[in-house]
């Protein structure tokens, strides 16, 4: 990236200016800590000096923790700081923030279980950036309230309403975009289809066009996310607020038009289908706690974020999915037989899906599930201390950062016998995974709201396409790249063979 004078004397002054206040953020954490470290007491018991160090100044430890992300090893970012300092927790510095890394099974159910009363929800500045609200409050009250709103919206009674459009998009995406096809690129067809069936279930939309145009936009938000977040030309971050402004003003647009549609209904709306109503339709008809319907940006910010999530962690789990069934013929077998039995239930592939079909599908969540723990798409998420309290000896002050990671638990031979190893049949039998050590939607009050949503858009997708073809990599030795998520190099290129 090149910089004009103009720019690169804007950029360094922006970096000096970050060094100082870095420096004495450090200087107030290390003052923090080391007064912890004399010896205070609290509920009769010896606080203990937190292990760990902030690293560089700005930086941290930032530097190790992406690399290991880009090589597919942050497992070992966690393990290494575990073993050097014999601790199930120690402090770091990320992201420009002061941390604590909580790395076992003990910890995950620690935090789970102690939301809002110790710990509440805290995403990076860059989060409330590319996701503004109209008002100043913190992004753990946004989290908060949308949950509270989604908590109606993936109710399972109201998810099995949705089974049946999420049948008729996959089936017709298939016809459109596989059948008669010797060659497709997966990763290209999974971001297709979860566009199309997103933008009809959250929007009401089945515009081919806009499709596209939300598929091309949450690239960038999903890239600027996990950047360093310097807003300068050229930059990931840039281009991810760019880009989500462009995707608000749309989604508010048909927020607005929506709104006036169900105002002279009455309050109804159904999807294009007439099924059922969309996601949309259903937070314009919320309440704030005053009572207050949400405005209209908001709730067009609410969708967009709800659409990265729901896009971001199905596209890799989905495209990985396949490339494991492709690596491993026996588990593909395993999987065919079980839905080609749903399917002769069934009476044959034009009934559609329904909810005990879903149900039914034990081994091939089980595969999935598999996929969520080699490959987790995503690497934790992040707490913030709302009160000091004592974990493993160690007081946690007010306000510290805590982060929790998927691979610390998901990786680690203690709780997975050859973790790199891919093998279903850890989550079958009598002997299922120890509680706390499979993670990948949270646990607790803050389980993932959306996890039903996910499992059934997973299921559906799997079942079409198993019952219809076997597959074969057209590059054996396709490498993986890890960020933004972890997938194939060239998103998995395909020969398909249809089974009839």
């Amino acid at each position: 990236m090149e910089f004009s004078s103009q720019g690169l004397f804007l950029f360094l002054s922006l970096m000096i200016s970050a060094l100082c206040a870095s420096l004495f953020k450090i200087t107030m954490m290390k003052t923090k800590w080391s007064q912890l470290d004399l010896g205070e007491r609290r509920e009769d018991q010896r606080v203990l000096p937190l292990p760990g160090t902030t690293g560089w100044p700005i930086i941290g430890e930032s530097l190790d923790y992406f690399s290991k992300i880009k090589n597919g090893n942050l497992e070992k970012f966690v393990a290494d700081r575990m073993a050097k300092y014999s601790s199930k927790i120690f402090g770091t510095s990320l992201l420009g923030h002061s941390m604590v890394v909580f790395c076992t099974p003990e910890g995950n159910k620690f935090l789970f279980s102690n939301e809002r009363k110790l710990v509440q929800v805290w995403w990076p500045s860059t989060v409330n950036k590319i996701f503004p609200k109209t008002d100043n409050k913190p992004s753990h009250e946004h989290s908060n309230k949308l949950r509270n709103m989604l908590q109606v919206i993936f109710k399972i009674d109201v998810l099995k309403t949705y089974i049946g459009t999420m049948d008729d998009v996959m089936k017709q995406h298939l016809e459109k975009h596989w059948d008669s096809k010797e060659v497709i690129v997966v990763g290209h067809m999974v971001k297709k289809f979860l566009f199309t069936l997103a933008c009809n279930v959250f929007f009401g939309i089945d515009d081919a066009e806009k499709v596209d145009m939300f598929a091309r936009g949450m690239e960038n938000v999903e890239a600027g996310i996990v950047a360093l977040p310097f807003n300068l030309p050229g930059t990931a971050f840039r281009r991810a607020v760019k880009s989500s402004k462009v995707l608000l003003k749309e989604v508010e647009s048909t927020v607005k038009l929506r709104r006036i549609v169900m105002d002279a209904n009455s309050g109804q709306y159904s999807n294009p289908g007439g099924k059922v109503k969309d996601f949309m339709s259903y937070l314009i008809m919320e309440r704030n706690d005053d009572g207050k319907p949400f405005k209209d940006e908001d709730i067009a910010s609410h969708l967009v974020g709800l659409l990265l999530a729901s896009f971001t962690t199905m596209h890799s789990t989905m495209t990985n999915l396949m490339k494991y069934l492709s690596e491993f013929p026996h588990i593909y077998d395993s999987v065919l037989r079980e839905q080609n039995e749903i399917l002769t239930a069934k009476g044959g592939e034009d009934k559609e899906l329904c909810w005990e079909d879903l149900r039914k599908m034990k081994y091939s969540w089980s595969v999935v599930s598999e996929v969520l723990r080699v490959l987790s798409p995503s690497t934790g998420s992040f707490r913030e201390a709302i009160t000091d309290f004592t974990y493993e000896g160690y007081t946690i002050p007010k306000g510290t950062k805590i982060h929790w990671i998927f691979h610390a638990t998901h990786k680690n031979p203690k709780y997975f016998p050859e973790p790199n190893k891919f093998d279903p049949s850890r989550f079958q039998g009598d002997n299922p995974p120890s509680p706390y050590t499979f993670v990948p939607f949270g646990g607790g009050p803050r389980m993932c709201p959306g996890t039903e949503y996910a499992r059934l858009v997973i299921l559906v997708f799997m079942h079409n396409v198993v019952t219809k073809f076997r597959w074969e990599k057209k590059c054996p030795n396709e490498g993986m790249i890890y960020i933004p998520t972890p997938r194939p190099m060239h998103e998995l290129p395909v020969c398909l063979h249809p089974h009839n």
